[in-house]
């Protein structure tokens, strides 16, 4: 393993945990209706768990209403009942073709219970990344101590390396505010 290596690999490291995030928090529902709240969901189709998005289309044509259109009609009750015992806390109306969800008005005291989890995934995220750094540090050290490096360029590696780390947490705040900012939205 080389220096140029092993920031790589942290930075690629990284960049996971951030993406990760990111589809964690699209999973969190603000005021407005996007077809990511439904990402996580598994139906019970014909006895196998499926993802909700591999046996229906799920569309937003009003800013408050998802509308998920089996391609089975017989996958219609399974996807209801798999929406329901969901952590959405939406409930879903059937009319025999297609099944709508309403996505009602965030409560204040509901937003502040959102921005806490989002806190709490943020957090996460940046335990994560500091994890990274300590391993790809403690690599560095034993490339040192191998002597297949320099002392001096492993003390510039670990600066290169803090640097990556700064640059990812940073951007993991900017997500963080951003994602807060639209919870708080009225």
């Amino acid at each position: 393993m080389t220096i140029d290596s092993a920031l790589a690999d942290a930075a690629d490291k990284m960049n996971k945990a951030i993406s990760v995030l990111k589809e964690e928090l699209s999973a969190i529902r603000t005021g407005r209706a996007n077809p990511a709240l439904l990402a996580r969901i598994t139906a019970d189709y014909y006895g196998t768990p499926v993802p909700l998005n591999q046996i229906a289309s799920v569309t937003v044509p009003e800013p408050r209403l998802l509308v998920v259109q089996p391609y089975d009609k017989n996958a219609i009750g399974p996807i209801e009942k798999a929406i329901q015992s969901s952590d959405l806390g939406v409930t879903p109306s059937n009319d025999g073709n297609v099944i709508r969800l309403a996505i009602p008005q965030l409560t204040e005291e509901r937003r502040k219970e959102l921005t806490k989890v989002v806190h709490q995934r943020c957090e996460d995220a940046r335990v994560a990344v500091r994890n990274i750094r300590r391993h790809q540090k403690d690599e560095l050290e034993k490339l040192e101590r191998g002597r297949e490096i320099s002392e001096d360029d492993e003390k510039r590696a670990e600066k290169e390396l803090q640097k990556l780390t700064d640059q990812h947490v940073a951007e993991i705040d900017e997500i963080q505010r951003h994602k807060e900012q639209e919870l708080m939205e009225v």
